[in-house]
């Protein structure tokens, strides 16, 4: 066996853990603080100001973040705070602030444009690590973002891409996993952040560079996953102990993504995601039962029993199936994630803009590096056509 399991930040995971901030060392030792947050949430919540009471001797600089950022984003802001002698980078909101954030931490100290280190489409140049000291605190259970060493840039068009600036020292510092900051995300961006952090339990444990400690932790946080999901999509959304189980299930996801990889639907992620603004979330979750599908169809064709296996795994752990029964279980994995995203509509493609005619192109940019099995471009427009 052999692997390279990449560094997990230090993590304090509590409720009202957020409160003791201003006890780390980071915060102690910093005069001038950058604050990443969401557009408007964070900032009509009782934790905003009562964290900003806790930076009083401090300067505090803030940017808000609308939608995923681009690299010119990344650009203005720091162009913005360049001069202002930054000592810590605070982000707190869902993947894209925390994107955002780390981005920020790692241009503030160079002086070129992100798109100089930006992988598949920047000038190829290598990011030396230096960076501002970074806290992240996320308030949604979605990308695991908190936990990686990369940070996704988007620039939406036909000609578009989502990739992402990448080193190990861009992993966070410190990671503050508060369940009680979560109790009022909306009940649609918790199903798609949900949603989204089944796919990367899956993508993970199905995929080819899986090993036993990513698929340990991979199976905890489907487990994990799978007690609260529904519930704080509906009338248990304000439950700490259930956000909690959803945090957990986020911040894992983020680690097997990181050792592990991922399949076809974060394939499309990168291709669709740059092609249209469509939140990630939402494609991972319009994509999940549809990907699942085909991927066990292939595999039962192709005596793929290895894989299947695990696929029954997940759809035990779901329904509560015998795993051992690898067909009964597969077809309860597929029948409820149709359901789940029936149940809590999860928007089509079409939506958001993207047609008929888009497909072949897009699937000419995807990569199902890491998925099970290999899938023909056909294979692959069928996945999107049938979410179209």
């Amino acid at each position: 066996m052999n692997f390279n399991f990449a560094r997990v930040p230090q993590t304090i995971f509590n409720a009202k853990s957020i409160y003791t901030i201003d006890k780390l060392k980071l915060v102690e030792d910093a005069d001038n603080i950058l604050l990443v947050i969401g557009a408007n949430s964070f900032r009509k919540t009782k934790q905003y100001h009562d964290i900003l009471d806790k930076f009083k001797k401090c300067n505090i600089y803030e940017t808000r973040v609308t939608g995923e950022p681009s690299p010119e984003v990344i650009d203005n802001e720091v162009g913005k705070y360049r001069q202002s002698n930054i000592q810590l980078v605070i982000a707190i909101g869902g993947g894209s602030v925390m994107d955002t954030g780390k981005a920020i931490s790692a241009m503030l100290p160079q002086e070129e444009s992100v798109m100089a280190y930006l992988e598949g489409v920047g000038e190829g140049k290598i990011h030396n690590g230096h960076k501002i000291p970074l806290i992240a605190i996320p308030t949604t259970s979605g990308t695991g973002s908190e936990t990686t060493k990369n940070a996704v840039l988007s620039s939406v068009s036909k000609d578009g891409f989502k990739k992402s600036i990448r080193h190990d020292n861009f992993v966070p510092d410190v990671v503050i996993i508060d369940p009680e900051l979560m109790v009022c995300c909306p009940a649609h961006i918790t199903a798609a952040s949900g949603m989204d952090t089944l796919t990367q339990l899956i993508g993970s444990y199905l995929s080819t560079k899986a090993f036993p400690m990513t698929d340990a932790l991979a199976v905890s946080g489907i487990e994990y996953f799978a007690k609260s999901f529904m519930d704080v999509c509906s009338d248990e959304y304000d439950s700490v102990e259930k956000r909690g189980d959803m945090a957990y299930a986020s911040y894992v996801s983020g680690i097997t993504l990181a050792n592990a990889g991922l399949g076809i639907v974060h394939g499309f992620a990168s291709s669709v995601g740059g092609y249209v603004d469509i939140p990630h979330g939402v494609l991972c979750g319009t994509l999940l039962p549809e990907a699942v599908k085909l991927n066990i169809e292939l595999l039962s064709k192709q005596n793929g029993n290895q894989y299947l296996k695990k696929y029954a795994k997940v759809g035990a752990i779901i329904t509560g199936c015998d795993e051992k029964d690898i067909e009964t279980s597969c077809k309860g994995l597929i029948d409820i994630l149709e359901y789940w995203i029936s149940e809590l509509k999860i928007p089509r493609l079409n939506k958001f803009g993207l047609k008929e005619n888009d497909l072949d192109v897009i699937v000419k940019k995807t990569s199902y590096k890491n998925n099970p099995i290999m899938l023909s471009n056909e294979q692959m427009k069928n996945i999107l056509q049938s979410r179209l």
